[in-house]
């Protein structure tokens, strides 16, 4: 511990927490919350500077106190130190007292860095933050020229979670900016019942903020983002400039259109920019997915999709493993939560199964993930087959790897790789790790990674493996989709500290 650290009596063991007194359990958590609050406006006024703050990939912004002690709890679990508020919080007040640009800062390893390297010890809190941040230091300019206009065609389950994101995600109003939704005109009350649908949510809670309807205006004003209510019959009819919005990325995600021929519809109307498109691309269309290709984006691309939830999904993982283990076959089986495409109860569909009620039946039915994989990682091309089963739950669904390895590895060897991946790769946005033995689907609702890799559940046998892979099928897949909006439209941040531990991927 440095000088000015409190000291504290946390011993971790794995998943216990010892104190030497019991009676110390009550008074150190009053004072971690109490250092949490404290925290609270300094991240906030970083925040509204757009230096967003993490703690080991979580980010820590517009968040409550106990999620914030969460967050510490969960390094001191998976990361297996004794990280607390009481180390963050000293650095947090130096960056906080510094003059920073725009920039990524995660404060989590930071900490450990200072906690543990011999030469950082020497420095006062000040300084180190001081040392690690020069790059940034004084350089006020943003990562735009100017703000991204962005507008959401289609308000469905993703359109509406994209909406809470990008309002989420406004901070200092320089960057991406939320300015309409277009829709088709259901009824006469179609803009109060709108709102209100972004309002209240049944998997995902309540929008976290205030929302007016001004419905003179024909407008949602949630947070304070004015957001134009646009209602048009097809996307080549909208004049996005007479509202005021100008080169736009439009987020196509009704899934209407998936080939280049029709989502370029898009680009007929006035003011849009770029597309992209929350479903699979077809043809000519690049699927990306963040933190895999996203290289591949060039400044001409207009039209690209986010591939599916479920690529999104297993491409992390199986490039990981194909890389540093190598892939000779494999089979894909996702267990997928039912989707609005299915039928409540049994009638007409046009896919075999799908018909049947989803909340009262498993249903078989295809998955395309498994060809997708090959087209962002071709090396494994021939070696994977895959299928799905729709599940009676509204959201988070499960993907179940068997892949047949180059190299073995010991079930103790795959998961310290894998939680080694989500802590200090370059995948440590798409991929996070949990050490629960008790964990079920609910409770990974909202989380923000593409895939949560079960490291109680992973099963090896020579040089065979079985991976259980969550993933939050709407969030989480949102949480990409926006990572691809930031890159296409040109936002890149400064990362502090850079250090990435390189692992043969």
């Amino acid at each position: 511990m440095h000088d000015g650290f409190k000291q504290t009596l946390v011993i971790v063991q794995g998943d216990t927490v010892a104190l030497n007194n019991l009676d110390d359990y009550f008074p150190d958590w009053k004072e971690r919350e109490a250092l949490a609050e404290a925290m609270i406006p300094l991240i906030g006024k970083l925040y509204r500077k757009n230096i967003v703050v993490y703690c080991y990939g979580r980010a820590l912004y517009n968040q409550s106190v106990t999620k914030l002690m969460k967050a510490h709890r969960y390094v001191r679990q998976v990361a297996q130190n004794e990280l607390s508020e009481f180390e963050t919080f000293p650095l947090l007040q130096a960056i906080a007292g510094l003059d920073l640009g725009p920039c990524h800062i995660d404060l989590g390893k930071l900490a450990t860095k200072y906690m543990e390297d011999e030469e950082a010890a020497r420095l006062s809190p000040e300084d180190f933050a001081r040392q690690e941040c020069a790059k940034v230091v004084g350089q006020a300019k943003q990562p735009i020229a100017e703000p991204q206009d962005v507008v959401l065609y289609g308000f469905g389950r993703i359109g509406r979670l994209l909406a809470r994101l990008l309002i989420e995600k406004t901070g200092s109003g320089s960057q991406l900016r939320l300015r309409a939704i277009v829709v088709r005109k259901a009824s006469a009350e179609d803009l109060v019942k709108r709102a209100s649908l972004l309002r209240r949510d049944s998997v995902h809670g309540s929008f976290q903020g205030t929302i007016r309807v001004d419905e003179e205006n024909e407008c949602i004003i949630a947070n304070g983002n004015v957001i134009r209510v646009i209602y048009a019959p097809s996307p080549d009819q909208v004049d996005y400039e007479s509202y005021g919005i100008h080169n736009a990325l439009i987020i196509d995600n009704t899934g209407a259109w998936r080939d280049m021929a029709g989502l370029s519809e898009h680009l007929k109307s006035k003011g849009a920019g770029k597309v992209v498109l929350t479903a699979p691309g077809k043809g000519e269309v690049k699927n990306i997915v963040s933190g895999i290709n996203t290289a591949d984006i060039e400044d001409s691309d207009r039209v690209i999709a986010a591939a599916s939830c479920t690529t999104n999904a297993i491409v992390p993982v199986l490039k990981a493993m194909n890389d540093h283990y190598g892939i000779e076959c494999g089979h894909v089986e996702t267990v997928h939560a039912y989707t609005n495409d299915q039928n409540l109860i049994d009638n007409y569909h046009k896919k075999n199964r799908r018909g049947r009620g989803a909340p009262l039946n498993m249903v078989i039915t295809e998955t395309g993930a498994s060809s997708a994989v090959v087209k962002l990682l071709p090396e494994l091309e021939g070696k994977l087959t895959g299928n799905a089963i729709r599940v009676p739950t509204p959201n988070v669904s499960l993907a179940i790897l068997n892949l047949t390895l180059e190299k073995a590895g010991s079930e103790e060897e795959v998961r310290e790789f894998l939680r080694s991946a989500a802590l200090h790769s370059s995948l440590q946005r798409q991929i996070d790790f949990t050490t629960s033995p008790e964990i079920v689907s609910s409770d990974l609702v909202g989380n923000r990674h593409a895939c949560i890799v079960d490291g109680e559940a992973i099963i090896t046998k020579d040089n065979r493996v079985v991976l259980y892979v969550w993933y939050d099928n709407e969030f989480g897949y949102a949480c990409q989709v926006v990572r691809i909006a930031q890159k296409l439209s040109g936002i890149r941040y400064p990362l502090i500290p850079e250090d990435v531990v390189k692992m043969g991927f």
